[in-house]
């Protein structure tokens, strides 16, 4: 965090990339930036599009119900004791396809993509902060329904659970910003998007929400990150114990999946979450994916959503 801060001070822009308990750091100047790493960001590319011109295939190995079903039933019993009211229940997949983990992020479509030294790659939907003048601005996502489904803009927006997650996470992200800025506002509540999900189009729900910052913010965006991370969309809520109750009951190490990565500019930050995630262990591909629990969350519907959300934007 500190050589955060430092670049920032010196005005350099540069690459960023946290993981999700913030034990391993990355910044790098883009100038002088490894040549095995790749990013995507809005607009912001360092390698040149293409488009896939080959049929492939995509296979899941996902774990069993019961051990997920198990893995469910002891996070609903923290929410009955009081300890959570929203925790993000993750777990990692196997796949196997004939992409490489380089062609799948040269081919994925989406809005942020990263490229790590052929370590892991994700293609994510989500921001996680951008700074632009003194403005922090923050979008926490929660909700997702097939864009193909009858009036599936009105069922998501109507629907209880979801609204009920996606308030708390809002809440959450309003306190978490005010650790930071003053003048919190939430701008848009409950906002869809459209994104592309392998072969289908899903529809996901966002807010946005605002803060201001000390002039200073530069000078000091180490400090700032480190207030904000791990970030609430990906824990739940409250944080602190939601975080606790999570190493608890996840059986495997999210390491850089649900952290964050961005570029500074010289002036402004964008930045997103890493979810959509695949990261590469001995020659063997896993997918990290989850979803949010609540006390009205189903143990089927939770399992169908984790396997759901392991595909290819291709």
């Amino acid at each position: 965090m500190e050589k955060i801060s430092k670049l920032a001070k010196q005005r350099k822009p540069f690459l960023f990339v946290i993981s999700y308990d913030s034990s391993f750091i990355f910044a790098q100047p883009l100038n002088q930036l490894d040549r095995d790493i790749f990013f995507k960001i809005g607009d912001r590319r360092n390698y040149p599009k293409k488009e896939l011109t080959k049929s492939y295939y995509l296979k899941k190995y996902p774990i069993k119900f019961k051990q997920y079903s198990n893995s469910l039933e002891r996070v609903l019993e923290e929410i009955r004791l009081g300890n959570t009211y929203l925790l993000n229940l993750t777990f990692k997949t196997e796949i196997e396809t004939d992409l490489s983990l380089k062609e799948i992020f040269t081919y994925a479509r989406a809005k942020y993509k990263l490229y790590f030294k052929n370590k892991f790659i994700c293609f994510s939907p989500e921001k996680f902060i951008e700074i632009e003048g003194n403005t922090i601005s923050t979008y926490p996502m929660k909700g997702t329904i097939d864009a193909s489904m009858t009036n599936a803009k009105e069922k998501i927006l109507s629907d209880e659970k979801e609204m009920a997650e996606h308030v708390m996470i809002v809440d959450l992200m309003r306190n978490d910003l005010g650790r930071v800025a003053r003048d919190i506002r939430v701008d848009r509540f409950r906002y869809i998007d459209k994104i592309r999900a392998g072969d289908v189009d899903l529809l996901q729900v966002s807010s946005e929400i605002k803060g201001t910052l000390p002039m200073d913010w530069r000078d000091n965006l180490g400090d700032v990150l480190s207030k904000l991370l791990p970030a609430g969309s990906i824990t739940g809520t409250p944080k602190k114990s939601t975080v606790d109750i999570i190493s608890n009951i996840e059986n495997y190490n999210r390491g850089f999946y649900t952290g964050v990565f961005g570029i500074f500019d010289g002036e402004s930050l964008y930045s997103s979450v890493m979810i959509r995630f695949i990261e590469q262990e001995k020659s063997r591909l896993y997918y990290k994916s989850g979803g949010g629990i609540t006390i009205d969350s189903s143990a089927k519907s939770e399992y169908e959503e984790l396997i759901d959300k392991i595909y290819l934007p291709l």
